[in-house]
């Protein structure tokens, strides 16, 4: 282990000097620099700052499908449904369902709650956001989630029935996502005016709705595509525990508390989401009173932070997976072999152990322990370097081979860019390592202009479908997920197979063997499921971090 760590110290030193951007370290930060009261405990009132290391993305549900926009939109929308601790679904804006038959579902919605903009959460809302969710001009990433739904009806004021084209057992799960967030009707109508007016459309919303309930917007759809979601993203009105105060692109998001929340109201009076890239600055933060809360913290500083007079770590296992892509539809990476190859020539032990401190378990496949369809027989690629070159020879490599990585600025990341350029040269794949920032990075992934890239996915509704079909489907290329541009017929049948299948021993079956094709087929070396590490300022209590990655924030309080 000594040998793996100096390993690391040497190769970063060199890397970072040559390759990529200089990272602040640790030792660099005086806490005692840092602004804040002379205790290390935050000043003030029950105002939460949380220092993250990337900015959001969106403010819409509805558009991107990272992280760090997620956890500030659960706490500006609700959803029908919500998911508990144990990843079992609960009532949220419905208060009851029935499955009226195989593919029909009736909710009924809370009669109490009001937008942040003063107006009802009722039915017509609801067709509204699924309308919007599933509508061709919005392109949503996340319209796989709700793809199955061919009609959403206002049964009356606060009943909703939801008709699928065929039987989905996930659906329930699926509609407590952040991507079933509820925006205020009025501001999805504004949206599409905007839209619309600015794609230089004479017609009214109203128009557009009719177009489009009769199959006759596609020209419409087309033009107003780059339109849509601007006006949600700059108006995020929906009916969660906090509301929008301002917010400061690259800088920060400022949420207030709704005072008008039909449930109980947050005790916390603002939460500031702070964009603080460096680690080393992030902790440095709740150490010093700064900040409450240092999110996305490595695991290099665990005992920084358990140890710190100020600070106590949030550890928590996510169904969560890491992985190196490959984009399939690219020589030399559109050769299986190849593909492979590199994932026998890949230590994930070894990048647990050096990278992630130990933190964390080796993936086999996609799925985590945890997730609905895990199957533990699956034999995944272990490390095998003569294989790996045997691979490469079969493919037409035996000379080796040029690529390049991508990964976005997360030190751990890096870390493992840097470990994989070393490493792969024993099987004679040569690494160039290229570092994007956050936005940029989703954006070129999506398009598909990388070779290789690092990145994650967290399985949010505890079932496989969700863990694999966005990831892996063919029509879910690019942004919904599917950034190693796999196109196997095969591996379409099995996923839908599994979305549509009611039994669940049945389903297990199904994503049994779906993991044991993915393995074969190789489109991205899955490394390993991680903890969720969270630094948080021993001020601030009744903090949490659930299985999804998602702080939970109605309970905090900050204590003096």
């Amino acid at each position: 282990m000594k040998r793996m760590k100096h390993f690391f110290t040497l190769t970063m030193a060199v890397m970072f000097a040559l390759v990529l951007a200089a990272c602040t370290s640790d030792s660099e930060v005086d806490p005692a620099a840092e602004e804040g009261s002379a205790e290390g405990t935050p000043s003030g009132g029950q105002d939460l700052v949380i220092s993250e290391m990337s900015d959001v993305v969106s403010l819409d549900p509805h558009g991107n499908n990272d992280v760090p926009s997620s956890n500030v939109r659960y706490n500006i929308y609700d959803s029908l449904t919500q998911l508990n601790a144990d990843m079992e679904v609960e009532p949220g804006l419905a208060t009851e369902w029935e499955q009226v038959d195989d593919n029909t579902w009736s909710f009924t919605l809370r009669d109490d709650v009001t937008f942040h903009d003063g107006t009802p959460f009722n039915a017509e809302a609801v067709v509204a956001n699924l309308n919007r969710v599933l509508d061709p001009a919005m392109a949503s990433p996340r319209m796989f989630l709700f793809e199955m739904i061919t009609d959403v009806e206002a049964v009356d004021e606060h009943t909703v029935e939801i008709t699928t084209e065929y039987p989905f057992a996930p659906l329930l799960a699926h509609l407590a996502h952040d991507g079933g967030g509820m925006i205020s009707k009025d501001v999805i109508d504004a949206d599409y005016q905007q839209a619309l007016d600015a794609a230089g459309e004479d017609m009214t919303v109203e128009e557009y709705y009719e177009l489009r309930d009769n199959g006759e917007a596609e020209e419409v759809q087309d033009a107003i595509s780059s339109e849509l979601g601007k006006y949600v993203t700059e108006n995020p009105v929906g009916t969660g525990s906090f509301k929008l105060q301002s917010r400061s692109p690259g800088e920060d998001v400022v949420l207030e508390r709704n005072d008008d929340f039909y449930g109980e109201a947050a005790k916390l009076d603002t939460v500031t989401f702070k964009v603080v890239p460096e680690t080393a600055s992030r902790i440095a933060e709740i150490e010093s009173g700064t900040s409450h809360i240092a999110g996305a913290v490595e695991s290099s500083n665990v005992e920084r932070i358990s140890n710190g007079e100020n600070t106590v770590l949030d550890e928590t296992e996510s169904m969560s997976l890491s992985y190196i892509g490959f984009n399939t539809e690219k020589e030399p990476l559109n050769d299986e072999k190849v593909r492979q190859a590199i994932s026998y020539g890949i230590d994930r032990q070894s990048i647990i152990d050096g990278v992630y401190d130990g933190v964390g378990i080796p993936a086999a496949g996609p799925l985590a322990p945890g997730v609905f369809g895990y199957d533990e027989n699956v034999e995944g690629i272990s490390y095998d370097p003569e294989k790996a070159k045997e691979l490469l020879a079969e493919a037409g490599y035996e000379d080796g081979l040029d690529l390049t990585i991508w990964t976005n600025d997360s030190p751990e990341r890096v870390n493992t860019a840097v470990y994989l350029q070393e490493s792969l040269k024993e099987i004679g794949v040569n690494l160039t390592v290229e570092q994007l920032e956050w936005g940029a990075y989703l954006e070129q992934t999506a398009e598909g202009n990388h070779d290789m890239f690092i990145l994650g996915w967290s399985t949010v509704t505890g079932d496989a479908d969700y863990a694999t079909y966005p990831l892996f489907h063919s029509s879910m290329k690019g942004d919904p997920g599917n950034r190693s541009f796999l196109e196997d017929e095969e591996i379409d049948s099995l996923l839908e197979a599994g979305r549509q299948e009611t039994d669940e021993e049945k389903r297990l079956e199904i994503y049994s063997e779906l993991q044991e094709k993915l393995v074969d087929v190789a489109p991205m070396a899955y490394i390993h499921h991680q903890n969720y590490l969270t630094g948080v300022n021993s001020a601030v209590q009744g903090f949490s971090v659930d299985a999804q990655g998602i702080y939970q924030l109605d309970d905090v309080t900050i204590e003096e």
